[in-house]
């Protein structure tokens, strides 16, 4: 931070403001100066923090930055002031006691260097003092200031000096009191609140945009008004995006006879003498035409901010559950990645998803081909002893899936379908050129969808987090707050599971506490140069894995079948002597205290605190013990779809299925009910009672059943519910319906176009021998 001696007055107030205890935030803020991280933080140092939290911690992290950076801004204003002679004692105290952006912003705003303004003109043309009579004598009933603009007037050939008439000289008085309105920093806080909680956002549709075909995702949007305060991020979002694509125009305002009233309250404006019509004139223009639109783009800053840190927020929430999705494990697979004209890219990898076979099979198109790459299928399970397949979930994979289905596979061998969001991202990437420079991208889409039926982690950390599509308008927000929130939000995944370095990737190894793409980087090389790490004690001869790097990263960096049983546990290092210590005086070695329960049960922890050991990190040492290096994630189920139901078509209103939630939303969640398009459960439908937040009820990746509601074929929509007992708005498939499930594509999800997010289904294959018209009877049903 740039002011040490200030540190005391930041981490009071973040206490405050977080109801968090002041020695806790003080030692969090001094472990954050001195380099550690949050994962490290809320792992390893429990006690000093008081068991906060990654989200408090990191909300600790954040209101350092901001007040540092409001101190900044500060010293810059102060510092502006000063050169210019125009900082007084009084100012100086007000600048010193602002406490947020907003009001020192405001307290900034009379004297921040201006463009030329009719304020400015006018000053220019000499009418201050005629500004300051008006002013002065607001409370006056005989002060005629007609009469003194006369003394104004000033003849000219110079456009910019001339003053022609009296009412010429007030009008410019009026500007310069107006200015001075719009300046005052009481005047702007006060009609900023009435605003903020009292105000209305209205949208309307452009003039003569309302029958074009882009325009319609924004129907609900042509005539709308609703309070500013309670308007959800999605929605004001949504207005925005109308607005910018042009087919909206939204206004954020105050109800304009409250505001006027609020300002000649503000004012003085008690009578009706002539000054005082002059500064009544004053006040509406000021309102109208600076501080009304001024306060209006400062509000429309402060709900797309708002909308921003939402957004963001579910983003992260969606992406934390597909990345903590439930993997595989190390199983030999068939990967495939569906398609019809090229054929399917079929790869074989082994458990450790290394690549050793690829090659093209047309399971979707003539009967003969597919006989053939079936019979090829057969061997290639039999050959590399398959435990699994898995199917990317775009194009073709349910003709796919039925095909393999229909293969006669061992029961042994799961059949799993993939979302491959992003993996032809990632196959064009530098990161899959690197790791397979001699193969193209289908193989390498193939290769990266069966590794993501593996370990979903290790794999989607070679993405950029936006491209993977569980977010809400994320081409909209903030792009360096959705960057910093994500990249929070992997790190944390990354380090709450845990890396294991002698097999990681260098993607993987840089979301490690303390470790960056650079000494990632050193990680691998030094690997391939000396062989697999024996012990984390050797990692410190890594090239710029220093001593701080190695204190924040060792205790998520795990080394199997190593040299030291604790290295391959989330016991720190820095801890293994009082493990050590804990056996010692049970008379038996680590392995024995990490294999026999009973012995674990001896341990009395209250002997071992002091200083620096607490209960908290203790009890974490006994759980590590009884689970060295334990896995957080669920255990992998598979799942399947209702048979004889591919298409939208295929839904009838009432039809209760299985479905897998993809993304959550504000508004509520799109569920994969394997059709090839997410159907809608809208919040009011999410539960039997009221839900403010579909994140309490439903996480992505997870099983729900589902009702039909409605199907609207013609604009892609498929209304569903979780209710018991759901309304039911049409029979079949409806090709003329008004209704449907609410926001989709373009305007929920505007990267996404109808594939779901984590399509997972699978199961022993049918055992249906091949013959007979059994490849036309697949791909209907795939069909």
């Amino acid at each position: 931070m740039s002011h040490p001696d200030l540190s005391h007055v930041f981490v009071a107030r973040i206490s405050t403001e977080l109801s968090l205890n002041t020695q806790h935030v003080a030692a969090t803020a001094k472990m954050f100066s001195e380099g550690a991280t949050v994962p490290f933080i809320a792992r390893y140092r429990k006690e000093v923090t008081g068991g906060m939290d990654e989200v408090q911690i990191t909300h600790v992290r954040d209101r350092l930055v901001q007040l540092a950076d409001l101190e900044k801004r500060r010293d810059v204003i102060v510092k502006s002031l000063d050169e210019r002679k125009l900082l007084t004692d009084a100012l100086k105290k007000k600048i010193a006691g602002a406490e947020t952006m907003t009001r020192l912003e405001d307290i900034f705003a009379p004297y921040r260097p201006k463009r030329r303004t009719r304020a400015t003109m006018a000053k220019d043309r000499g009418l201050e003092p005629l500004a300051n009579f008006i002013w002065e004598n607001r409370e006056s009933t005989t002060a005629d200031p007609a009469a003194e603009a006369e003394k104004f007037i000033i003849k000219s050939e110079d456009k910019d000096q001339s003053v022609p008439l009296g009412v010429d000289a007030l009008a410019g008085a009026r500007d310069i009191i107006a200015e001075r309105f719009s300046d005052d920093a009481d005047a702007r806080a006060e009609l900023r609140e009435l605003i903020v909680n009292d105000g209305t956002v209205t949208s309307k549709v452009m003039y003569g945009k309302d029958t074009e075909t882009d325009a319609q995702k924004f129907k609900d949007y042509f005539e709308w008004s609703e309070p500013f305060a309670t308007v959800p991020s999605h929605r004001m979002l949504a207005m925005r995006r109308g607005e910018k694509e042009g087919f909206l125009f939204m206004r954020i305002q105050a109800d304009e006879e409250r505001a006027l009233a609020m300002m000649r309250g503000r004012f003085g404006v008690t009578n009706s003498g002539p000054c005082a019509e002059q500064v009544d004139l004053t006040i509406t223009d000021s309102y109208k035409r600076l501080l009304g639109l001024s306060l209006e783009t400062e509000c429309r800053m402060k709900a797309k901010k708002d909308a921003d840190v939402e957004a963001v927020r579910v983003f992260a929430e969606n992406l934390r559950e597909l990345l903590l999705a439930s993997p595989l494990g190390q199983r030999s697979m068939i990967a495939i990645d569906p398609a019809f004209r090229t054929g399917c890219k079929t790869v074989v990898l082994d458990a450790q998803g290394n690549l050793i076979f690829d090659t093209v099979l047309h399971l979707t198109t003539s009967h003969a081909q597919a006989m053939e790459a079936a019979s090829i299928l057969q061997k290639m399970v039999e050959k590399f002893n398959i435990e699994a397949v898995a199917i990317g979930n775009g194009t073709a994979s349910r003709e796919a899936e039925a095909v393999v289905r229909a293969c006669g596979l061992p029961k042994s061998v799961a059949i799993v379908i993939v979302n491959e969001s992003g993996a032809s991202i990632y196959s064009a990437s530098e990161v899959a050129r690197e790791e397979f420079p001699d193969k193209d991208i289908t193989v390498r889409g193939a290769v990266s969808i069966g590794r993501r039926l593996m370990d979903p982690l290790a794999e989607l950390v070679k993405l950029d987090p936006k491209s993977i599509g569980v977010g809400q308008y994320q081409h909209d927000v903030d792009q360096n707050l959705l960057k910093t929130g994500l990249d929070d939000t992997v790190v944390s995944c990354v380090n709450g599971v845990g890396v294991e370095v002698n097999t990681a990737s260098r993607q993987l190894l840089g979301y490690v506490a303390g470790l960056n793409a650079g000494i990632a980087t050193n990680i691998i090389a030094y690997r391939n140069e000396n062989g697999p790490f024996k012990t984390r004690d050797e990692l410190k001869k890594v090239p710029r894995l220093g001593d701080v790097a190695y204190e924040q990263a060792a205790g998520f960096l795990r080394i199997l079948g190593g040299a030291h049983p604790l290295d391959a546990s989330a016991v720190h290092p820095e801890r293994y002597a009082l493990v050590e210590q804990m056996a010692a005086d049970l008379g038996c070695d680590v392995p024995t205290l990490i294999r026999d329960a009973g012995a674990r049960k001896k341990i009395d922890l209250k002997k071992y605190v002091c200083d620096e050991v607490g209960l908290p990190t203790l009890k974490d040492i006994i759980a590590e013990l009884a689970k060295p290096g334990r896995d957080p994630r669920a255990q992998f189920e598979l799942f399947t779809f209702a048979e004889g139901v591919n298409k939208p078509s295929d839904l009838t209103a009432g039809i209760k299925l299985p479905g897998i939630v993809t993304n959550v939303t504000n508004f509520g969640a799109f569920v994969d009910v394997g059709v090839h398009q997410d159907g809608l459960v809208h919040i009011s439908q999410l539960a039997d009672q009221y839900v403010s937040d579909p994140s309490e009820v439903v996480k992505v990746g997870q099983k729900v059943q589902v009702t039909v509601t409605e199907v609207d074929l013609n604009r892609n929509r498929i209304a569903l519910s979780m209710r018991a007992n759901p309304d039911v708005g049409g029979q079949g498939a409806r090709r003329e319906s008004n209704r449907g499930g609410g926001p989709r594509n373009s305007n929920a999800r505007s990267n996404h176009n109808g594939g779901g997010q984590q399509r997972q289904r699978g199961g022993g294959g049918k055992n249906e021998q091949l013959g007979g018209n059994w490849f036309d009877q697949a791909l209907k049903k795939g069909r």
